[in-house]
């Protein structure tokens, strides 16, 4: 299959493209400046992988949670190819997309994206039974969920703080944790594919990310009200 795929749900942004079983990415830890450089991104990995936009079968995005910016971003560049093009788009959950990887694994699987302020996004799965949804948590709330277990698996983007967080916070479990950070996007590619081929249907054109969280405006506008 030909596919693009977006991961900007926090300050590094990856953008990559296959074209069946050649794949190029390109990842770009430059901060808040995604903006300036995603569109020549995707123009870029396109032309390595040697298709058009208008080819492409799909594409997929990070659904949230992250960075409202980043967010917006990522799914302002793929709605305007399904507009000019009529590309389904596919949203993930970030956290899943992380934790994919280590799903097999036999041991519990957490995953968790620094929220600030001391909380995480977090999700927590076992035995393919989801125990901590998809969630904007303190680490205390992470914790005990993650203490029913005597062994866990620890993943995701900001790892090394959230490994001496929970230790922090009283986590007993043994923990394991990879070495490195896996690319994002070849778990984008293949959580889409099995998505496709299990009849799923792509995003409607009023589907938006899933923040979690209101935005400084919102609860600033909350605090008024």
């Amino acid at each position: 299959m030909k596919a693009l795929a977006i991961d900007c749900a926090v300050t590094r942004l990856i953008v990559a493209a296959k074209n069946d079983d050649n794949m190029c990415a390109a990842v770009y830890d430059i901060g808040m400046k995604q903006s300036e450089t995603i569109v020549n991104a995707v123009d870029y990995v396109l032309e390595k992988v040697g298709i058009t936009a208008k080819e492409l079968d799909y594409t997929c995005v990070t659904g949230g949670p992250g960075s409202f910016t980043g967010l917006r971003l990522g799914f302002s560049v793929l709605k305007a190819l399904t507009l000019a093009n009529g590309t389904p788009l596919y949203a993930i959950s970030s956290l899943k997309i992380h934790a994919w990887p280590y799903l097999e694994a036999d041991l519990p699987v957490l995953c968790g994206i620094d929220a600030k302020k001391d909380r995480f996004y977090a999700n927590l799965t076992a035995g393919g039974k989801e125990i901590l949804p998809d969630g904007d948590y303190e680490l205390a709330a992470i914790v005990e969920k993650a203490n029913q277990f005597e062994k866990i698996f620890v993943c995701g983007t900001d790892n090394k703080v959230f490994l001496k967080l929970l230790s922090e916070n009283g986590l007993k479990a043994k923990v394991f944790s990879p070495k490195a950070q896996a690319l994002s996007a070849e778990s984008m590619f293949q959580i889409t594919e099995k998505m496709i081929a299990d009849g799923e249907k792509p995003l409607a054109d009023y589907d938006g990310p899933v923040y979690l969280r209101a935005s400084e405006a919102e609860v600033k506008l909350q605090e008024r009200s």
